[in-house]
């Protein structure tokens, strides 16, 4: 087997016919069938089923490219590698972050970084948890930030915030000349809740449990900062990330302390055994001095203090 077929059969998959393969490929289109030929010579699988002279993929094909597609994953990530090689040498930092400290949280930190004045190039993506765990297994950014609602076995990891939920709504809501929210408050008024399957919900739903009350979500969404912008609408209010709610805070939100006990947990996580660069660790100082003066902020804000000395 010759890798130079594969590449031909990924471009017929892709591009539906052999005319379109030779296109993409810079090649003739009987040496596009002549390829596709050998692999099914080789590998003894009907790839493609010729029907009214046009190629089929058959089930072992889509099978076959799942695979495909994964090594050749592998080979653009190599081939960005090298190109940030080239242009930036060995600066260049890669993070990716869950979207509650990816959206404004992470921005303040690396603008405080300052990367123009030291010549780096940062590659920043906001994602889900799971996919900011898959990014980090497969060493493709240097550390990430996920929140707690899944396991990070397999990798090295270290809480870098626990922070009380914060309640938020609107001005006009009818709590909000309340100090403090109470558990017969979140029961009594229509609810914006974070998804089920978010560890912060299932923590809310667990301290409700116990007092014999049960949540009732009007709308339910899986981000902390589409619970601010629903509030901030009027929808009803909601628990959330404080750093989040903080950036809303000067667009009219209204932050408040509840009785309830829950908590929302950042993790940062790294590929065991290999080692931060030197510019990396400077950014994850910057992070921690950043996130100590956001909670300082909500400290004079509505009390709220970090569980977890930064």
């Amino acid at each position: 087997m010759d890798m130079r077929e594969i590449e031909v059969f990924r471009a017929v998959m892709q591009a539906g016919t052999t005319s379109k393969a030779a296109v993409l490929l810079g090649i003739s289109q009987p040496a596009v069938s002549q390829a596709i030929r050998k692999l099914e010579t080789w590998s003894e699988l009907r790839l493609f089923e010729r029907v009214r002279g046009r190629l089929v993929a058959t089930q072992e094909a889509r099978a076959l490219m799942v695979e495909v597609d994964r090594c050749f994953a592998g080979f653009e990530l190599i081939q960005h590698r090298i190109r940030s090689l080239k242009s930036f040498g060995l600066g260049r930092i890669a993070i990716a972050s869950f979207p509650a400290l990816g959206m404004s949280f992470m921005p303040r930190a690396i603008a405080s970084f300052n990367a123009e004045k030291r010549k780096i190039q940062i590659s920043f993506q906001i994602m889900s948890s799971r996919e900011v765990y898959q990014q980090v297994s497969t060493g493709q950014v240097d550390f990430g930030l996920m929140a707690d609602e899944l396991s990070v076995s397999g990798l090295e990891h270290s809480r870098f915030l626990s922070l009380p939920g914060v309640i938020v709504m609107n001005a006009k809501h009818p709590l909000a000349g309340k100090r403090i929210i109470e558990a017969e408050d979140l029961v009594s008024y229509p609810f914006i809740a974070l998804n089920p399957e978010d560890a912060t919900r299932r923590r809310l739903e667990k301290a409700l449990h116990a007092m014999n009350k049960s949540l009732q979500p009007i709308i339910e969404t899986p981000y902390a900062y589409s619970v601010c912008e629903l509030a901030l609408c009027g929808v009803g209010m909601g628990i959330t990330h404080p750093i989040i709610a903080l950036d809303y805070k000067a667009r009219g939100l209204i932050l408040k302390r509840t009785s309830v006990n829950v908590t929302f947990t950042g993790v940062l996580v790294f590929r065991p055994g290999v080692p931060l660069s030197e510019n990396a660790k400077d950014l994850l100082k910057i992070m921690r001095i950043q996130m100590a003066t956001d909670i300082q902020t909500l400290e004079k804000s509505i009390g709220v203090k970090n569980e977890f000395d930064l």
